[in-house]
Parts: C-alpha cells; structure tokens; sequence
C-alpha cells in the first residue's frame, strides 16, 4: 500500500508493507504517483541504485534522492522497484522507461526527498511504514 499525505506546502509520501524492503518500494512508487501515474509506465529498464547511510530513516531519504536523481539525468520515469536492505545497506533496482511526452502525462516535479516528517517505523501490528516529504 502506498498513499499521498497532507502537507502545507509540498506533498507527503507513505509506503506502508509487510516488510522493510517493500515499505520502501511503495514509497517509491508513492513518489513515481506523484510526478505521473505510473500504471503508464512499462517496466523496460533497469536502474540500479545503492544507498549506505547511518541510520534507516537517513537510508529512505538517500534512496528516493537517487531516484529523483536518475530520473532527471537519464529523463525516466519508474513504476517497478525491487529493494534489498542489509544493515544500513540498500541495494535497488528501479524498473521504468524513458519519457514518453505523448503518454506521461507529467503532473509536478519533485526536487527532493526532504527530512521533514520523515519516518521510518514498524507499527503494533508488525507493518513498516516508510514516509517523508518531498519537495515538489
């Protein structure tokens, strides 16, 4: 599950799994939801992404950073993820295609993943919830 959050002035992101791996990844595709909707996007090409950082929180911020990164140097767009956490250690593929003006319809573009309300945490019920803010 991934869902959008109220936020003053930009847009919050959630992912909320079973796992830490998949809140991460459903964060991910909550960010690629923001910029376009990405059921418009095939999953053609792989990118790989590797983030280390000092703690979990820090880790999802670097990691969606180097998303927006690859999409804006390489102009794709993503709407497959597959992440692997060890530690502090992430190691990822963003599944996307490069920008297509005739079928993306390219809502908003995001700057960055900021620290603000950022949050990583496992609830009572054993779901990992990955959220942040970004700045659009």
């Amino acid at each position: 599950m991934w869902e959008h959050f109220s936020h003053p002035a930009d847009i919050g992101i959630r992912g909320v799994a079973d796992t830490l791996e998949d809140a991460f990844a459903q964060t991910a595709y909550a960010l690629s939801a923001v910029i376009c909707d990405p059921q418009t996007v095939e999953p053609l090409e792989a990118v790989e992404i590797r983030c280390e950082s000092l703690d979990v929180e820090l880790l999802l911020a670097d990691w969606l950073n180097s998303l927006i990164y690859e999409m804006d140097v390489r102009k794709m767009l993503f709407s497959r993820f597959d992440v692997s956490i060890t530690g502090l250690q992430l190691t990822g593929e963003a599944w996307g295609e490069r920008i297509d003006p005739n079928r993306h319809k390219i809502t908003v573009g995001v700057k960055a993943a900021t620290y603000m309300e950022l949050k990583v945490a496992r609830n009572e019920k054993g779901l990992w919830t990955a959220q942040c803010v970004v700045d659009v």
